[in-house]
């Protein structure tokens, strides 16, 4: 159960965030952490690395803006990459874009090809973008994407800004989150406690692996058929942890004051920005998040409660 601090924490700034004006978010913090100064100071925290991460993706350097107006550098259904030609966007997040593709040899199949976006490409963009690579490839679940292959952006003329852009090729996973599947074909609560059972598993196979998932959540459990059976598939390890190994060579570490995943399944210490570390249990947390969402269509606290 969470603690009242805890909830005033959330509470405070869900309410803070809608508050646009600088006066009218200062006035209502004033008043919302009277007395308590501390309380105050990490409300402000999160606010202000959410207020940079807002401005970080909405306002690209000037080069690469400049640069991205170019449309002969952007991806579009066509471009070939490797052995792989692009056919429609499917999927797009802060620091890359995913796009089915179809592989071209030795062997023809639809595939998803996942690649950072231009201008993205920071080294710790590259780092978190390579950690997921791995982690993926370290696993082998009927329940988590594969990794199919992995490369680099061919380099071209000097100044072409899709040269040496990493990017890697997973199995296409076609369906819908597991909640909207769920509720769409109207499941009995034996059959959703079957669908999440097979996630837990999948979760437990990565636990196995050394890899802590951080942002397990309905969009990231997707639902597809097998023989005509449903089959769930965790994706999006972007955030992943390795627990006993490196993922990648390349730096990667969490900024501090800075939230790692999604507030309305994180566990309490995943929230928190302590200096303890998070292990497997955080993911057992956002597993019973989403079990109690499953079971119930909503969320163990909602937008309202925590306003």
């Amino acid at each position: 159960m969470m603690s009242p601090e805890r909830n005033d924490i959330e509470s405070i700034y869900s309410e803070a965030q809608s508050r646009t004006g600088e006066a009218e978010r200062s006035a209502y913090l004033e008043s919302a952490c009277a007395g308590h100064p501390a309380l105050r100071a990490r409300v402000e925290a999160l606010l202000t690395a959410h207020d940079r991460a807002g401005q970080f993706l909405e306002t690209p350097p000037p080069f690469v803006e400049a640069r991205v107006l170019d449309e002969a550098v952007i991806e579009q259904p066509g471009t070939v990459i490797g052995r792989y030609k692009l056919l429609e966007k499917i999927g797009e997040g802060g620091m890359a874009v995913v796009y089915m593709a179809e592989q071209q040899e030795p062997i023809r199949r639809k595939v998803a090809l996942k690649i950072i976006k231009l201008g993205m490409d920071t080294r710790q963009v590259i780092a978190r973008f390579e950690a997921e690579r791995q982690a993926l490839a370290l696993m082998d679940h009927p329940s988590i994407a594969k990794v199919l292959d992995a490369g680099a952006t061919e380099t071209g003329s000097s100044g072409d800004l899709r040269a040496g852009r990493p990017y890697f090729v997973m199995e296409l996973v076609t369906g819908v989150s597991i909640t909207e599947y769920c509720d769409k074909n109207n499941l009995s609560t034996k059959d959703r406690l079957g669908l999440f059972l097979q996630v837990c598993h999948a979760v437990q196979h990565a636990h196995q692996k050394g890899i802590i998932h951080r942002d397990i959540k309905p969009s990231n459990v997707m639902v597809t058929h097998h023989d005509g059976k449903p089959v769930p598939k965790v994706i999006d390890f972007g955030i992943a942890k390795a627990t006993n190994q490196k993922l990648t060579e390349k730096t990667l570490f969490t900024r501090y004051a800075h939230i790692v995943g999604t507030p309305a399944y994180m566990s309490p210490e995943q929230a928190e920005l302590s200096d303890l570390d998070i292990d497997t249990r955080s993911d057992i947390y956002s597993l019973g998040v989403l079990l109690y969402e499953l079971l119930t269509g909503t969320t163990p606290f909602s937008e309202e409660e925590l306003r």
